[in-house]
């Protein structure tokens, strides 16, 4: 079998904060519009009123990474996720350097609307994380 290309999709209350936020932490970048719009604003402009702001992404510029697709739900999120990201700061590093590595990358994210849950030392098996909500209050580590 061939491996085949995927997106991460988040349900969520305003998919274009969400987005933007995801942009923020990971280097992403908003796609162009569709052919015809001069921005997305004006793309919003001819859907339905119930379909405006229901829906936004964001890519890696490099390519490599996969799309990440936000789509506006109706409910709110009530339980832990069942999936999230680790976004991998702390590559290579230990100790120390891997926490101070960990904390920078903590700070500037709580900058942007990240809260921070819980520190998740090293213990001989895994090395140290950092869990954290996005503007949403889904979960991701930093790693």
């Amino acid at each position: 079998m061939t491996a085949r290309q995927f997106q991460v999709t988040f349900d969520c209350a305003d998919p274009r904060r969400v987005a933007l936020f995801w942009c923020e932490a990971l280097g992403y970048e908003v796609p162009p519009p569709p052919p015809g719009f001069t921005d997305w604003d004006a793309f919003e402009k001819i859907l339905p009123p119930e379909a405006q702001g229901s829906r936004f992404a964001c890519v890696d510029p490099s390519g490599a990474g996969p799309r990440l697709f936000f789509q506006r739900v109706p409910e709110g999120k009530e339980v832990k996720n069942r999936v999230h990201l680790d976004v991998r700061v702390g590559t290579g590093l230990t100790g120390a350097e891997r926490l101070a590595a960990l904390e920078t990358e903590c700070a500037r994210l709580i900058g942007v609307g990240a809260t921070r849950l819980r520190l998740l030392e090293a213990d001989g098996v895994s090395e140290s994380c950092i869990v954290m909500q996005d503007v949403e209050g889904n979960e991701f580590c930093l790693d």
